[in-house]
């Protein structure tokens, strides 16, 4: 996959990009598409501000200009009509204005020519250490089984749900345990996950006439054996921490910036700028779904 272009308005994901991918344009305000070149491309993938689809945006939908971004993509998408469209949203968006919000969007994708599929897929079950769900809508230019075949696996299809968690104490022992989806690129993702370690040290035994305590549930990031700890800890995670709950590789978002050596780079817009991304390994299996579609597609033509 070779990016053609970016847009992006924010200073400091703008500059990670242009860290990572120097060559490739960033071409800034969406607002303003009219005015860029018109490259054919294959694909286009957006995630337009969900602030007005969710309960911190308070839910203005379509009547907040952020929301209206939403329709800004889909004249892009008409205007380039790309083989394949990606779009991700919070889970709110499908309930924003009691989902004729969502409507409207699905309604538009159709009218300018594309078959859809949309689905809410979880970060957890794709090998990373968080809860994150997303609503995914996957458009193809005529065609909504190309775009039903990327997103439902035989599986789903089938009526096969993604496992559930106990409630409990056993919520996430570990995050490959039991997920479909494993793969993020990153090994530590892999192996460094969230974990329970319990306090064992007020645990008595029933024997002796007392009642049985259980130790403290404690949330803690970390690799092997976990031995108990004393009392509960919370601490602030790292940016580090984060990036690898996105599925980015090591200090991804560890840049120069504003003359300031990389070391240096401050916590605050890293923190800001992967909470505003799109968890990795989703988008990598989207990706491959994508791939596997257009090579089944080639073989049939062939």
């Amino acid at each position: 996959w070779e990016p053609q272009w970016f847009s992006e308005i924010e200073k400091f994901p703008s500059a990670v990009l242009d860290h990572h991918y120097p060559d490739v344009p960033n071409l800034g305000d969406m607002t303003e598409f009219k005015e860029w070149t018109n490259d054919p491309i294959d694909l286009l993938v957006g995630g337009t501000p969900c602030q007005s689809f969710s309960v911190a945006g308070l839910r203005k939908g379509l009547d907040d200009p952020r929301g209206n971004l939403m329709l800004t993509y889909l004249a892009i998408a008409e205007r380039n009509k790309p083989r394949w469209l990606v779009w991700e949203n919070v889970p709110g968006v499908l309930s924003s204005n009691r989902g004729r919000d969502f409507g409207t969007f699905l309604a538009a994708l159709g009218e300018i020519g594309y078959g859809f599929a949309y689905r809410v897929l979880d970060a957890q079950y794709f090998g990373v250490a968080q809860r994150r769900r997303r609503v995914f809508v996957v458009g193809y230019l005529g065609d909504w089984r190309r775009a039903a075949a990327v997103l439902f696996e035989r599986e789903s299809m089938s009526g096969h749900p993604a496992p559930s968690r106990e409630a409990g104490q056993k919520a996430a022992p570990t995050v490959t345990q039991g997920a479909p989806f494993s793969r993020t690129g990153n090994e530590r993702v892999e192996r460094e996950a969230i974990a329970v370690a319990y306090d064992t040290t007020n645990i008595t035994s029933p024997t002796n006439g007392s009642n049985p305590k259980i130790g403290d549930p404690v949330y803690t990031l970390a690799s092997g054996q976990h031995p108990p700890l004393l009392t509960p800890q919370v601490r602030r995670l790292t940016p580090t921490e984060c990036e690898r709950l996105q599925g980015f590789p090591d200090d991804y978002t560890q840049i120069p910036w504003r003359n300031k050596a990389a070391e240096n780079c401050p916590d605050g817009p890293r923190y800001k700028a992967m909470g505003n991304s799109m968890a990795v390994p989703v988008m990598r299996w989207i990706g491959e779904r994508i791939e596997m579609v257009e090579a089944h597609q080639m073989e049939n033509d062939q």
